[in-house]
């Protein structure tokens, strides 16, 4: 079997990728962080969700010795100036604590919509995934960068349970769900994770 590393402990996104690349091929085997306890966190100092997904691949494929995807994704709203954006995972200041990003997203959407009755709750949800390859390997040295947008709206509380992340405040447009509401095979088919896999997948299976 192929192995490529994806650059996550998030079961979910693991679980996602893994769904999505059974569409282009079965002979992959699709590891995560967990199967590398001793790697190291990676420091996301860049300031786009590309350069954070490469710094993340490069320093993956490096440690692993094995071709690594890794993603950086945000939620930008527009009535936040675009924020959380490329902080998404950490807004709260704690990374990876979806709940207490997603109040933290809700407490500011309603302080402005006190003062703005008709606040624009337009959104999008961005993409970046970035591919690259060990030292060793015959595309040492090449990265492959690919980008996916879901466009929707923030709602004013939570609904749902089957996303993760700022999926139960997220209703993608031309949808009356959230994202935490609607199944998976149709969040893979919309989601900006989803597009920009879709887009790298068929890269990495003629590749490996």
């Amino acid at each position: 079997m192929k192995k490529v590393v994806l650059a996550t402990r998030n079961l979910g996104k693991i679980h996602e990728f893994d769904r999505l690349l059974r569409e282009f091929a079965e002979d992959i085997t699709v590891l995560g962080l967990a199967d590398f306890p001793d790697m190291p966190d990676v420091e996301e100092t860049g300031t786009t969700l590309t350069e954070n997904a490469l710094l993340k691949s490069k320093a993956v494929a490096a440690f692993t010795s094995l071709p690594a995807l890794a993603d950086d994704s945000g939620l930008f709203v527009n009535a936040l100036g675009g924020d959380p954006g490329i902080f998404s995972a950490r807004w709260s200041g704690e990374h990876g604590n979806d709940l207490a990003n997603t109040a933290k997203v809700l407490r500011q959407m309603e302080e402005l919509a006190n003062s703005e009755p008709e606040l624009d709750r337009s959104a999008s949800f961005r993409c970046a995934i970035a591919l690259s390859f060990p030292d060793g390997h015959r595309l040492a040295g090449q990265d492959f960068v690919e980008m996916g947008e879901m466009s929707g709206e923030i709602i004013d509380a939570p609904r749902g349970d089957k996303g993760f992340g700022y999926d139960p405040i997220f209703i993608p447009t031309g949808l009356t769900l959230t994202s935490a509401e609607i199944d998976a095979q149709q969040k893979d088919e919309i989601s900006h994770r989803g597009r920009a896999m879709r887009r790298i997948a068929p890269i990495l299976v003629d590749l490996l």
